[in-house]
C-alpha cells in the first residue's frame, strides 16, 4: 500500500492563495511546508487579485509554484489538502468563499486526469489570470496537456488587469 503512493518523479505546479488574517504568513506557512513534498523547488512573486464570484470579501494573495514530486496525484493532493488544515482552513461555508490558505494542483506532468476528486490539468486554470500570470513568471515554456499550448500562450489570451505584483515569499 505505502508503495502505491510513490511513482518517478514529475514535474508538478501548485496554486498558493489566501485572503484571511496575514495573508502574506499563510502563503509562507503554504510554501514551507511544500518544500517537504517537493524538490528543485522555484516560487513565483506574490500578487494581489480581487477575488472572483464572491465579491464581498477581502482581496487574495496568489502566487505559484513548481517542483518535482515522487507522490502520485491523489496522495499529492490529500497531503495538500493536510496543509490547508494546519493553516486553519476548513471546508464549510460558501465556495470561492474567504480562507487562510487555498492550495490547488494546478499541473502534474503530462497527465489529464478527470475524476470526481481530482482533475488535471486544473479545470479553470485557463480562465484565471491570478493563476497564470504567476505560473507564466516560473514556468512559462511548460506546455498546458490537452491544450496545445504553453502557460506563457494561454496566459497572454487572458485579461490580467487587476493583478497586482508584489514582493516574493522567498528571495531567489
Amino acid at each position: 500500500m505505502f508503495f502505491e503512493e510513490f511513482r518517478p518523479l514529475n514535474h508538478v505546479a501548485i496554486g498558493l492563495g489566501s485572503n484571511l488574517g496575514d495573508r502574506f504568513a499563510n502563503l509562507r506557512f503554504g510554501w514551507l511546508s511544500l518544500l517537504e513534498l517537493l524538490s528543485e523547488v522555484a516560487i513565483s512573486h506574490v500578487y494581489e487579485t480581487s477575488p472572483l464570484h464572491f465579491e464581498d470579501q477581502p482581496d487574495f494573495l496568489n502566487a505559484c509554484c513548481i517542483g518535482v514530486a515522487e507522490l502520485r496525484p491523489g496522495a499529492l493532493l490529500a497531503r495538500m489538502r493536510r496543509i490547508e488544515r494546519r493553516a486553519g482552513r476548513t471546508v464549510r461555508g460558501r465556495r470561492y468563499g474567504p480562507r487562510t490558505l487555498d492550495l490547488d494542483l494546478l499541473l502534474y506532468g503530462n497527465e489529464c486526469i478527470r475524476s470526481p476528486r481530482l482533475s488535471l490539468p486544473h479545470p479553470r486554470l485557463l480562465e484565471r489570470a491570478f493563476v497564470l500570470v504567476p505560473l507564466a513568471e516560473i514556468a512559462g515554456s511548460w506546455s498546458v496537456p490537452g491544450t496545445g499550448s504553453t502557460v506563457t500562450e494561454a496566459a497572454a489570451r487572458i485579461e490580467a488587469t487587476g493583478i497586482r505584483q508584489l514582493d516574493r515569499i522567498v528571495s531567489r
